[in-house]
């Protein structure tokens, strides 16, 4: 299916007035800015070209989407122009102490607004379209809406992915840059309602390639506290799983919050689990020390190998000299010539 022919309102650089830097998305900064001739506060995400970003978001239009205004297409001040979220990035609420107060209620509202959002991308847009990006730092808090589409695609029955997102959301056929199913998403989708759940920073501490490594050789996920509720922890495990097709449709996900919401029992569970935080941190922090070391071994293990090679290579140079040296100084015989060139220094 090819992407369709698109068309926006393409906005002057000289009707936007730039205010303060407000972050990075991916492939380009964003800042809060006035359209001038619309009187209206806006956020500018700074582009060295126009892609794929405008086009996709031009066809978009859902309550859990970021509203798309247009693009500067002039050169070299290209952008896209976008409803600006006063309220910020659920990844900076959810570093911050206001999150302490957070609830079943509040996560059960995020997790069903991202979730609607993602659904409408893959099922109800005018084309699918795969975020491929999905975290926290891509989604506004309060009236929660999905942002910055400059990793998604249009989906075709043979989407192939270059290596794109943020490795601690990204599912493991994304890593590997092999071909996707809408069920990339879903992969993110459990790791931003662990990052709700537990308000940690997914593999804090460890380096992408890291967690790459981690995720796609050693079939390594996210530590889920023991005292985490049931019904949540089977969704995230779900949405975890190694082979696409075994995660869950965002329709079922949607389902599945319905059903939790029925839970009368569970807001007391899920609140204990959350006001609890200090007597399961220990776990994810075990979790993660353990990692650490699995990867500072294998670190030491190729470092052994390196010298291990090195030492061959030296003891391999040693007899080739030696080889010279009987060469120059014993009498020369055919046969010994020939047998000494003919076998392996090494085997």
């Amino acid at each position: 299916m090819s992407s369709p022919s698109a068309s926006f309102v393409q906005i002057k650089f000289d009707d936007i007035l730039f205010y303060e830097n407000c972050g990075g998305g991916s492939f380009g900064s964003v800042y809060r800015a006035r359209w001038i001739s619309q009187d209206k506060e806006v956020a500018v995400k700074k582009l060295l070209k126009i892609e794929n970003e405008a086009e996709i978001l031009s066809v978009l239009s859902h309550r859990n989407i970021i509203q798309f205004y247009g693009a500067i297409v002039e050169a070299p001040n290209y952008g896209i122009v976008t409803e600006y979220a006063s309220g910020g990035s659920l990844y900076d609420y959810l570093s911050s102490d206001e999150s302490e107060d957070m609830d079943m209620g509040q996560i059960m509202t995020w997790a069903a607004d991202i979730a609607r959002g993602i659904h409408y991308l893959h099922s109800e847009a005018p084309v699918k379209v795969i975020h491929r990006d999905l975290k926290s730092r891509n989604g506004n808090r309060f009236d929660l809406t999905i942002c910055d589409f400059g990793a998604s695609k249009f989906l075709t029955h043979t989407t192939h992915m270059s290596l794109v997102g943020t490795f601690p959301w990204m599912a493991p056929e994304v890593i590997q840059s092999l071909p996707v199913s809408e069920t990339c998403d879903t992969f993110s989708y459990g790791v931003v309602l662990w990052e709700m759940l537990t308000r940690e920073i997914p593999f804090k501490g460890l380096e992408g390639l890291q967690v790459a490594w981690l995720v796609v050789e050693k079939n390594e996920r996210l530590t889920i506290p023991s005292g985490c509720p049931v019904c949540f922890a089977e969704l995230m495990r779900s949405c975890w799983a190694t082979e696409p097709k075994e995660r869950p449709m965002f329709k079922q996900i949607l389902s599945t919050l319905e059903s939790i919401s029925k839970d009368s029992q569970l807001p007391q569970q899920c609140n204990s689990f959350l006001h609890n935080k200090a007597e399961w941190r220990c776990e994810i922090e075990a979790t993660l020390e353990r990692l650490k070391k699995l990867e500072r071994d294998l670190s030491t293990k190729e470092q052994e190998l390196k010298e291990r090679e090195r030492r061959l290579k030296m003891w391999e140079r040693k007899l080739i000299e030696q080889s010279n040296i009987h060469w120059n100084c014993s009498p020369v015989s055919s046969s010994f010539l020939s047998y000494t060139y003919n076998t392996p220094l090494l085997s």
